[in-house]
């Protein structure tokens, strides 16, 4: 009994009937099993991705369109960014916004086998988590800072003069708001007084 319970699990029935033509062999749940922990992880990296206050325990959306674009789930002509939403807001829970793991399974079965046309729906999927396990959250989409030609004098803190000089540091950090305002010094001392502070030391 125990075993016919976890050969199901190997492709995460969500629904009260099973959609797939047979339940998954032996050897299917054993590679599942060798897969899913590289999956989950993968998983669990996306689904914190620019939010560091998430747990890793659930998806939203854009989390799971990045991902599946990322991993190459999303190939822009077998599953598209369309597909993906679709998939999305059928596996989720009603009225949530996010979807677990169990559920990002579910949408993996669905969007597998349009990804992997003419592969049966077990090595459809084997092929799909082959694409996710190990990959992380990239950069993709984002501009990366130059250092070509004038650009790099542009960019180049130790060359400001003036008002620009004074908003860096000498290491060329940012003072943030006390390099744009004049700050307003409330210590009650004469401005430019090189004494500030030193009374209790003398007295």
């Amino acid at each position: 009994l125990a075993l016919l319970e976890v050969r199901c699990v190997g492709h995460e029935c969500m629904s009260r009937s099973c959609r797939w033509p047979s339940a998954p062999s032996l050897s299917m749940f054993f590679l599942h099993s060798s897969i899913m922990e590289a999956v989950e992880a993968a998983f669990r990296k996306f689904a914190v991705y620019g939010d560091t206050a998430a747990s890793g325990n659930d998806m939203t959306g854009k989390n799971f369109s990045k991902m599946c674009k990322e991993c190459g789930v999303m190939d822009g002509k077998a599953v598209t960014s369309t597909d993906t939403g679709i998939v999305f807001n059928k596996v989720k829970t009603k009225g949530a916004r996010t979807i677990t793991f169990a559920e990002f399974q579910q949408a993996m079965k669905e969007l597998c086998s349009k990804r992997f046309k003419g592969k049966s729906p077990e090595e459809a999927l084997q092929a799909v988590y082959s694409l996710i396990e190990g990959k992380e959250p990239g950069s993709v989409g984002t501009t990366k800072a130059t250092k070509v030609g004038g650009v790099k004098r542009l960019t180049d803190t130790s060359k400001y003069t003036g008002s620009h000089k004074e908003r860096f540091d000498e290491s060329g950090k940012g003072k943030g708001l006390a390099g744009r305002q004049d700050l307003t010094d409330n210590s009650s001392y004469v401005g430019g007084y090189k004494g500030a502070g030193t009374y209790d030391q003398t007295h």
